[in-house]
């Protein structure tokens, strides 16, 4: 679950990590009170919405006085942001954040997430700060350094200090970056994150630490931990058919494809994904209902694939493990009728009772395109959407 930078930055205030003194404002008369509460010769009109690049989007204004604050504050204010992480779309911004203004010497990135490698927390940090990380991997890796963490032991002094000369710090100033660092690994270990990311962490002309922009992702599967963290989720930030997903315990993703994929297990999904892809097709999603799906949620989860207008046709690839392939098999037919189905649906079945699963599926009314493997499914689907 992303939170907007706002909500991000109180939560690492609490955790030691120095932030700009800022005020959440949803109309330009908001903005304006706020840039006359914090009283700077400068301040930031930033927008609020779950994506980086908002700066070379129009999304980060800089304001002189109040009157100027109003005036940028209703030129973003309802506009639509398109930047590397939106997407063709884009993101409608409906709240702004007006936060003091520093004297900035140098811009840095510090950010921790998990390796898959090592299956350990790992620190990152770069002289290349305000440049999105991957184009920083890209270009210039060497320009990475990293600190792998010790579960046991938490981040030691020791790892950021180093990691602090090599980004060119001595004295106070490295005292300040372990210090923040510290706070930054308490502040993802307590909250369940999965990624906190400070770019740009910056060097004042005083000399503080500061984080100018902070991005906190934080692990679905731990909120039930954290009903505090999870009151701070934004509906309006997020894609439709992915909170009604949730709603049925359905895990979604919406991709860019024509293809629906419904599928039981997270590696059989994303299998069935590269089959299509293979097969010269696009998915659409990814979903899966999970190895003890009902009636009730395979139709939620069409319900779901069909309210998304680019789908040409449904993939349902399931292996009956658990669930026996008969009992899927009348869950699909039910569900099926109960939603109208309306496009052409590609059924692969395999595992238990599967003879009885696709006579069942052959004997109903529905137009259904049985297929015997994965690949062929893949291929039929591919086919069916090209006609459509």
């Amino acid at each position: 679950m992303r939170i907007h930078e706002y909500q991000a930055k109180e939560l690492l205030r609490g955790f030691g990590v120095t932030v700009l003194r800022g005020k959440l404002a949803t109309s330009p008369a908001e903005a304006e009170e706020a840039a006359s509460a914090l009283a700077t010769p400068i301040c930031a009109i930033k927008a609020q919405i779950h994506a980086g690049g908002r700066g070379k989007a129009g999304g980060v204004k800089l304001a002189r006085s109040s009157d100027e604050a109003r005036d940028h504050a209703e030129a973003m204010l309802g506009m639509v942001l398109v930047t590397a992480q939106t997407g063709p779309a884009g993101q409608r911004v409906r709240k702004i954040y007006v936060e003091e203004g520093c004297r900035i010497e140098r811009e840095l990135y510090l950010g921790m997430t998990v390796d898959r490698e090592t299956g350990r927390v790992t620190v990152m940090a770069s002289t290349e700060g305000g440049v999105e990380i991957e184009e920083v991997a890209r270009v210039h890796p060497e320009k990475i350094l990293r600190a792998v963490i010790d579960p046991l032991t938490g981040l030691q002094a020791n790892q950021a200090r180093s990691l602090a000369f090599g980004l060119g710090l001595r004295g106070e100033a490295a005292s300040r970056f372990v210090q923040l660092a510290a706070g930054l690994y308490r502040a993802y270990a307590a909250t369940d994150a999965s990624l906190v990311e400070v770019n740009p962490l910056v060097v004042t002309a005083e000399g503080e630490l500061v984080a100018l922009d902070a991005k906190l992702e934080l692990d679905d599967n731990a909120l039930h931990r954290h009903p505090d963290l999870a009151a701070l989720r934004d509906p309006d930030e997020e894609q439709a058919r992915e909170l009604e997903a949730k709603e049925h315990d359905l895990s979604y993703v919406a991709l860019e494809g024509d293809i629906a994929c419904m599928v039981n297990g997270a590696g059989l999904a994303m299998g069935t994904m590269d089959m299509i892809q293979l097969a010269g097709g696009r998915p659409a999603n990814f979903l899966d209902v999970g190895g003890g799906a009902t009636e009730a949620k395979v139709a939620a989860a069409f319900k779901i694939l069909l309210a998304d207008p680019a789908v040409r046709v449904v993939l349902v690839n399931i292996f009956g493990g658990i669930m026996k392939c008969d009992v899927i098999a009348k869950g699909i037919l039910a569900a099926a009728r109960q939603v109208g189905l309306s496009v052409p649906l590609v059924v692969r079945l395999e595992g238990t009772n599967v003879e009885l699963g696709k006579s069942l599926l052959a004997q109903s009314d529905l137009e259904i395109i049985p297929a015997d493997d994965l690949a062929d499914a893949a291929r039929k689907a591919v086919a069916a959407a090209r006609a459509a």
